[in-house]
């Protein structure tokens, strides 16, 4: 079934016009199930129907021209169920109804399943047969599976059809809405600019063409380069190859023969599409063919087939020299587009031209969204329908609120996202204008503000004029950038730099924290679920080497200071601080003893620890006669409260801080933190967000600590509110049922005090 299922999908996946490629599967599903009708309807949710979308077995004059209600007939009652329908006798059924355009009177047996992609009924597909029968437990297994494969086929080949087959001289684009996560708040207006260069037919976008007769003479000079290429290599390695290499060599120069490939690849192009993409059609259907077959060895030309066309699609590309044009200076707002967004591809974006981000992977806590917020600049995460390559160079309009990004936007919706970014920067405005004042509520209460520093390479301390120190400075960045583990020397030199820059405020050092989503390049660690193996302080004691190293290097860069604090990351017990704070005391008597000058202060660092994972919210008061200070690392705590993977997009819905239980957690902190009578700051996403920031103090916290550009605007919401207000809002969140509900009340609330800019789009 399996193997089956695998080239009836591959055969439809390879027909770039979704309408061609459902008519295809309807015949191939009626082949080999050997039924007398398959059938497939799309779902039309502006209009409330299910249309006949392509048939084998019903007329087809009834294609696009049936509708069928979502609450109609057998079909709707499978989209309304969302689970297979299965009748020996479908006349019999009180939901029947005939529809006399589709003439299936003869049709007894009626086998339906919806098919769903991420909770939305797309479709529905059907089996029917003449004889009566309930069709057998395999029959449906397989109608069910394939509906899961053809969820997904049907939304890509939706946002494809809008996206790539515009792309044509003197086409129009269509404009078209995807769905993402909302990474960065932010909007953004700029060209989609994707910086992966790799050519392949895997990656190459279908297009349709207009000179068909300049697309065939791109063809054709790109497979004489490809001939040229392949007869310089031939010759060049004829004496030192064996004969079974020589054969592959033949192959090349058969399918480079105009007889071969030549002729299907041109029909193509006469029927509208580009040289690239009839090349990619034609060639995609061949490797298909050898990989369906039994001889090993056949399979394996696939791979040469492949090969040879993807040199033929790099020479069609090419200019008349065959050399590749250079990568693209960017010079206009752009919003950039990467499957997966890193830290070096931003630090290589021209910044004047960076508007916005989209990664196609991740999710709204993942390292691309905490560097998006960092650095103020609107993202959207988790696109999965979409490939760069489909929105290179297309006008992008980017919510970072709701997570939508609009591609080819019509001319009025448009002018309302720039009028909605005019009000942003307005509000921006007003906040910078009060961002001196004292971080304080209308009421009184004060707030302590930090920084949380280090995401980037960059030193970030002169970014945040308004922070009263750094309550995280996260060391691992230095690690993740080298190709081997940093010298004691090279770290006194990058930590004295940060306790240098402002010697009077408080400056805590976050030990090594690796692993997880933040490997190491000359350090594998290889394990099937990373986020609870072998990470932060777990790692580092079992290599004291490197955790000495790290503490010694920090103790030598604050010699004369006395700003330092050292803060531990993934504390799970109480052993564990025991064990770090004997190796901190080893590292300082050894650092004392070093220093000769009686004059020169060393002093001790007070030691704190991260409370993100759940177990220790249970051992606080024994952990408070250890340290010095706690520190809530929400976005881990929430992620191993909930027991959702921050960076998976597929359960990113499932991740929220505002979750009740996550509101409790951190409340319950507090509260003991205050009865054993030991500072705690919260460093992670929600310190930065207004809501957030409003309810932690409401819940008593008085020290956050956030990304740089975010210090404002939280120093602004904060002296826009009562600490009596963020009281009452925090009483109505703790008894909500759902994340949503609390963020009604957030919401609400911000709206009533004129605040609502701040987590939407406007002012």
């Amino acid at each position: 079934m399996l193997t089956t299922l695998k080239r009836i999908v591959q055969e439809m996946i390879q027909i770039p016009e979704l309408d061609q490629a459902l008519f295809r599967l309807a015949s191939r599903v009626k082949q080999t199930m050997r039924v007398d009708s398959c059938s497939i309807y799309l779902a039309d949710e502006e209009h409330h129907v299910f249309i006949l979308k392509a048939t084998d077995g019903l007329h087809p004059d009834a294609v696009e021209f049936v509708r069928i209600g979502f609450a109609e007939g057998l079909i709707g009652l499978v989209g309304q169920r969302e689970e297979p329908l299965n009748i020996e006798n479908a006349h019999n059924h009180p939901r029947f109804k005939h529809y006399p355009e589709v003439k299936e009177e003869n049709y007894n047996a009626f086998l339906g399943t919806p098919i769903i992609h991420q909770r939305r009924v797309l479709g529905v597909i059907t089996m029917q047969q003449q004889a009566m029968r309930r069709f057998s437990e395999n029959e449906e297994a397989f109608l069910v599976t394939l509906a899961a494969q053809l969820a997904l086929e049907i939304t890509n080949a939706d946002i494809r059809g809008a996206l790539s087959h515009s792309s044509g001289v003197g086409v129009l684009p269509r404009q078209k809405n995807v769905r993402g996560i909302a990474g960065s708040q932010g909007l953004a207006v700029g060209i989609g600019c994707s910086n992966d260069s790799s050519i392949s037919l895997r990656n190459y976008v279908v297009k349709r063409c207009v000179d068909k007769d300049h697309e065939i003479h791109r063809y054709r000079r790109g497979v004489e380069l490809t001939r040229k290429h392949v007869d310089d290599l031939s010759s060049r390695l004829d004496s030192a190859i064996p004969d079974d290499v020589k054969s592959i060599f033949q192959l090349y120069h058969q399918l480079l023969d105009a007889n071969s490939l030549g002729r299907e690849v041109e029909a193509k192009i006469r029927e509208g599409w580009d040289a690239g993409s009839s090349l990619k059609m034609v060639v995609e259907d061949y490797a298909t063919r050898f990989q369906n077959m039994d001889d090993p060895y056949m399979q394996e030309r696939a791979i040469d087939i492949v090969d040879l066309s993807n040199r033929i699609l790099l020479n069609i590309l090419s200019d008349d020299d065959g050399k590749m044009p250079a990568a693209r200076d960017v010079t206009q707002p752009s919003i950039l587009v990467a499957e997966e967004v890193s830290a070096s591809m931003l630090a290589e974006f021209p910044r004047a031209y960076l508007m916005g981000i989209i990664s196609i992977r991740g999710s709204n806590n993942s390292h691309a969204a905490i560097l998006a917020r960092a650095m103020g600049i609107p993202a959207v995460m988790g696109c999965q329908n979409i490939s760069p390559a489909l929105i290179n160079g297309k006008e992008l309009l980017l919510d970072g609120y709701s997570g939508e990004v609009i591609i080819s936007p019509e001319s009025s919706i448009r002018a309302e996202f720039i009028q909605l970014i005019e009000e942003e920067e307005t509000l921006a405005e007003r906040i910078d204008a009060e961002a001196s004042l004292a971080c304080e509520t209308q009421d009184g209460c004060s707030i302590s503000l930090f920084v949380n520093a280090g995401l980037s390479a960059d030193i970030e301390t002169t970014q945040y004029a308004n922070a009263q120190g750094i309550g995280l400075y996260r060391t691992e960045i230095p690690f993740m950038l080298r190709e081997r583990f940093p010298s004691e020397q090279e770290q006194v030199e990058l930590y004295r730099q940060i306790l240098m820059a402002s010697p009077e405020q408080s400056i805590t050092m976050r030990t090594l924290d690796v692993g997880g989503d933040k490997p190491l390049p000359y350090f594998p660690i290889n394990e099937e679920n990373p986020f609870l193996g072998w990470r932060g302080i777990r790692l580092t004691l079992d290599h004291p080497d490197i955790f000495l190293v790290q503490i010694r290097a920090m103790l030598r860069a604050s010699i004369g200071l006395t700003n330092l604090k050292i803060m531990l990351p993934m504390i799970s017990s109480v052993g564990e601080v025991e064990d770090a704070a004997r190796l901190i005391e080893q590292a300082y008597l050894e650092i004392s003893d070093e220093v000769s000058d009686s004059d020169v202060i060393l002093q001790k660092p007070k030691l704190g620890i991260m409370l993100e994972v759940p177990s220790v919210l249970y051992q606080l008061p024994q952990l408070a006669k250890l340290v010095d200070f706690f520190s809530v690392g929400s976005n881990d705590l929430t992620q191993y409260l909930l027991a959702v993977d921050r960076n998976n997009a597929r359960v990113a819905s499932l991740y929220n801080s505002y979750h009740p239980a996550v509101l409790s957690a951190l409340y319950d902190i507090v509260r003991q933190s205050n009865a054993n009578k030991i500072p705690v700051t919260v460093c992670g996403e929600i310190a930065g967000e207004p809501g957030g920031a409003i309810l932690l103090m409401g819940m008593g916290y008085r020290k956050l600590s956030m990304n740089a550009h975010n210090l404002r605007k939280i120093n602004w919401v904060i002296r826009n509110v009562s600490l009596d207000e963020a009281k009452a809002l925090l009483a109505k969140t703790l008894t909500a049922s759902s994340h949503e509900e609390v963020f009604n009340h957030i919401n609400h609330y911000l709206e009533h005090r004129g605040l609502g800019g701040l987590v939407r789009a406007g002012s």
